[in-house]
């Protein structure tokens, strides 16, 4: 589009985003012209600046930036790996395998494997615009994997990527048909988040935009909260009829259940496989956006890191580990972070935060406000949305898993493992640096 067939409005995005995306260079480069007051312990300035720096040139920083971990002072923070002696390091040229299959039922459904352990996670249309759900599809499809819809409903833009988007049935129903059903390879039902367990979610009426209410089939300008939880589901039996409504509606589909981390989830996790989920998505604390509550992410969800091995053992104890995918959120933010959680008894991980910093969020915590995000990724206003363009933004995310697949590579080859299923369960790999 020529100078001259362009609006006001489409200069001034023009300009912005050459300017973001040039500050993003220089943020990434140099460490010293970092923001003052940028990210938090989880999120400290280096994870942030790495992150941005992975999604421009698809490789950790070679400049001293910190991309392994933050200052957190507890959880994946104080792990690291007992790598072996260099001696003993797989040499450069072996080939390492990176591959996960995410139905390991032994059912006449699907065999979907992804080529690395890492899908994205549910972000609703509402709590993010229509662009961000569009970069996320066009890099899952790009990588062979998946991307979740949240339970905002299903944009008819994404319908080009529907091999690559999880449909997610939530307690509020928003926008759940049976069309966004059948066009799922999954279907994942999200029964409590992490970040918010026992609350439900909730959207504020000035996000609550005509658009996302047509979609959602409620009325504009009005907060929408989602009850915690399902009224119809108490117990495992009624989790089955779920599970049943699914198969019944896409008999192809394989069927994630999504649960927070309670003090018997152990317990979730195997009601969960003997209702008939393929996938057990566990989402601990720490995990969401601005919008969710402190007070909630910090005592409320057992941390994941928690999670993950008690789980791991309680489906070893049943004799049905290797029958079920478990996938970890919470709180992951970078490869080592990922790998830290498959040691711990994981498949893979589910990731969404850090998608979101690979595309500019600074975490200021303003996600909540309809025109609070002024990088236009947790808005629906039309306007502050059309600074992230999909094709920039899902190379971003491509760089970023580019360079999240590359150093999984390095950890298993320091390790001289072959294959990331060699690396689940085994907590023996690492060691605490608190």
């Amino acid at each position: 589009m020529s100078l001259a067939n362009k609006s006001v409005f489409e200069l001034i995005v023009d300009k912005h985003t050459t300017n973001l995306h040039e500050g993003f260079r220089i943020w990434s480069e140099e460490k010293d012209s970092a923001p003052p007051a940028l990210g938090d312990y989880r999120w400290t300035d280096d994870l942030i600046l790495a992150t941005w720096y992975q999604a421009a040139h698809g490789k950790p920083p070679e400049s001293g930036l910190e991309y392994k971990t933050g200052r957190s002072g507890g959880g994946f923070d104080v792990l690291d790996f007992n790598f072996l002696p260099e001696s003993k390091w797989l040499a450069a040229d072996v080939d390492i395998d990176l591959t996960l299959p995410l139905n390991r039922r032994g059912d006449h459904l699907e065999k979907i494997s992804i080529p690395l352990p890492i899908y994205g996670g549910g972000m609703s249309y509402g709590s993010v615009s229509e662009q961000v759900m569009l970069s996320r599809a066009r890099n899952a499809a790009h990588w062979g994997t998946f991307t979740s819809t949240g339970e905002g409903g299903y944009p008819k833009s994404l319908t080009e990527y529907k091999d690559n988007v999880i449909t997610q049935v939530a307690t509020g129903m928003f926008g759940v048909r049976e069309e966004t059903i059948r066009n799922a390879r999954i279907v994942e039902f999200k029964y409590a988040q992490g970040a918010k367990p026992g609350l439900g979610g909730h959207l504020l009426g000035d996000k609550a935009t005509q658009t996302v209410s047509e979609i959602r089939e409620s009325v504009p300008w009005v907060s929408l909260f989602s009850p915690f939880p399902f009224h119809s589901v108490y117990s495992v039996e009624d989790h089955r009829k779920h599970v049943d409504w699914i198969k019944q509606t896409n008999p192809r589909a394989l069927v994630s259940v999504k649960v927070s981390t309670p003090t018997d989830v152990d317990m979730v996790a195997v009601g969960s496989y003997f209702a008939g989920a393929h996938i057990v998505h566990l989402d601990g604390a720490y995990g969401g956006t601005g919008a969710a509550p402190e007070i909630a992410k910090k005592n409320i969800a057992m941390p994941i890191e928690f999670a993950i091995p008690k789980v791991h053992k309680y489906l070893v104890s049943e004799e049905i580990r290797d029958r079920v995918t478990v996938m970890a959120s919470g709180g992951i933010r970078t490869a080592y972070d990922i790998a830290k959680a498959i040691a711990l008894g994981a498949d893979g991980a589910v990731i969404g935060t850090s998608e979101l910093v690979a595309m500019g969020c600074t975490r200021c915590s303003n996600c909540e406000r309809g025109r609070g995000c002024p990088f236009g990724l947790t808005t629906t206003d039309p306007l502050l949305s059309q600074f992230v363009q999909p094709d920039w933004g899902a190379a971003r995310l491509t760089n970023l898993y580019t360079s999240y697949a590359g150093q999984l590579r390095d950890i298993l080859r320091r390790l001289g493992l072959r294959n990331i299923g060699e690396l689940r369960g085994r907590p023996d790999l690492l060691r605490y640096v608190g």
